[in-house]
Formats: structure tokens, C-alpha cells, sequence
């Protein structure tokens, strides 16, 4: 099995993806199962969904009943996200996966990443995540939250071997309406110079709108070429980007 782990942001349930995972399966002909599960704050788990006898590329949700905002909330999840992956890589067995996560979910990722994922016989393929705010808030890159501080402090531990794509909406080239674009791309500071490959992707027109870009058909089609696909078909679409005169 090779599964695709996926982590919604703050405020969204394990429903968040449902027509993410709808679109994929109707767009491009395919019949992956949907399996989600809810990480409550006592540690134990519930979950919907299953997935069906010989499907070895199923989609799999975490979300958690504390699905808040901030960093300390960020750590929490994290924490309770090393539960669930525990419980699937015991049941399932799988050697591999890839991950996705968008808005606070990446955030969640990383920290997992640095703080949690320690085993050598697993792999992590690809990496995408939408929206991702590394440094919340902040558009300027020279003032770093002390989120972003540790994140680039323990990025050692993160597995070299990682392709990593992280997807902006912009409005303008100056944000998706609520993360500044250079919030996004503070995430070089944390991945790039330490993983295999790591590459920013702007999105723009409509549905570009932070919690809009799961729907957006760019979106969609990068997600199953470079997630579901492996990155097998090509190269990926890229616009540049513009930076201030206050951004590294």
C-alpha cells in the first residue's frame, strides 16, 4: 500500500477533502477508497470510511476534534497526528505514502516531520501542501515568528529524500486573502538546501482564495499529477514570483 495521507487546516473536519477526493475519482476514471478519522483530545481516535480489500492507493484524512489555530495548538496536532499514523502504519503496513496538507495542515506536517517521524523503513514520496503560512501572519520574511525559528532549527530531521511542492494563491501576487504570499514561501527557509527537491507554485484567476484552491481545476491537476501520479507526467506549471522590496 501506498497511501495518501492528507491533513486539513484549522476549523476544517476529516469532511474537508470529500470532494477533493470525489473530483479525482470521477475526473480521472479512478476508484480510490476514502478512509477519515478524527483525533480527539483524549488521544482515542473515530473514523468513517473504509478502505476496500486490495486498494493500495487510498486516500486517508486526519483531522482532530481541537482543529484550532496557533502554535501551540500546531504542536498539539502534531502529537495527535503521530497517533493516527502509529495506528495506520500498524494495521495497513505500508512502506511509503504521500502527504498533503493545507493551510495549518502543512504546518502540522512539518512539526510531525521534525519532531515525530523517526522511522527509517517508511518513506515519505511526495509532499504537497496549499496555503501552508510558515511564518502565520507575517508578509515580511526578516520578521520570523518563533514558529518559523524552530521549524528551520530541528529541519535536519526532515528526510532529505523528500519532493516537496508548495502551492500560493495570490490575489495580485500579494496573498490568497488571508496568508501573504511570503508566508508561503518563508517555507524555503525550512526545506530548501536540505531535501532532495522543493518547489514553489503560485495560483491565480479564480479560486484562488485560500480556502477555495482545493477546487481550483489548476489545483486538482497538479495534486493528481505530482500526488496521486508521482510526479510521472511531466514538469510542473510555474509562475514566477514577485517579491517586494522587503522580502529576502
Amino acid at each position: 500500500m501506498s497511501p495518501f495521507i492528507m491533513i486539513p487546516g484549522s476549523s476544517a473536519t476529516a469532511n474537508r477533502f470529500d470532494d477533493l477526493v470525489k473530483t479525482i475519482n470521477h475526473q480521472y476514471g479512478e476508484h480510490h477508497s476514502l478512509l477519515k478519522m478524527t483525533v480527539h483530545t483524549d488521544g482515542k481516535i473515530t473514523s468513517s470510511g473504509n478502505i476496500r480489500p486490495n486498494d493500495d492507493r487510498p486516500f486517508i484524512v486526519v483531522g482532530f476534534e481541537n482543529n484550532k489555530d496557533g502554535y501551540a495548538n500546531i504542536k498539539k496536532q502534531a502529537a495527535w497526528f503521530d497517533i493516527a499514523f502509529n495506528k495506520l502504519k500498524a494495521k495497513y503496513r505500508f512502506n511509503n505514502f504521500n502527504a498533503f496538507g493545507h493551510s495549518n495542515g502543512g504546518l502540522v506536517w512539518t512539526y510531525f516531520l521534525e519532531n515525530y517521524f523517526d522511522d527509517s523503513t517508511i518513506i515519505v514520496n511526495q509532499m504537497l501542501t496549499v496555503g501552508t503560512p510558515y511564518n502565520f501572519e507575517e508578509k515580511n520574511t526578516s520578521n520570523r515568528t518563533q514558529m518559523l525559528n524552530d521549524l528551520i532549527k530541528k529541519r535536519d530531521k526532515i528526510p532529505t529524500d523528500l519532493t516537496y511542492y508548495s502551492i500560493a494563491g495570490t490575489q495580485l501576487y500579494t496573498d490568497d486573502g488571508i496568508v501573504p504570499l511570503g508566508s508561503v514561501d518563508a517555507g524555503k527557509y525550512v526545506y530548501e538546501g536540505h531535501i532532495k527537491h522543493c518547489t514553489l507554485i503560485t495560483l491565480t484567476g479564480s479560486k484562488a482564495q485560500h480556502s477555495d484552491m482545493i477546487a481550483n481545476n489548476q489545483f486538482i491537476n497538479i495534486f493528481h499529477q505530482y500526488i496521486v501520479g508521482n510526479g510521472i507526467n511531466g514538469s510542473v506549471p510555474t509562475k514566477p514570483i514577485k517579491k517586494g522590496p522587503d522580502e529576502e
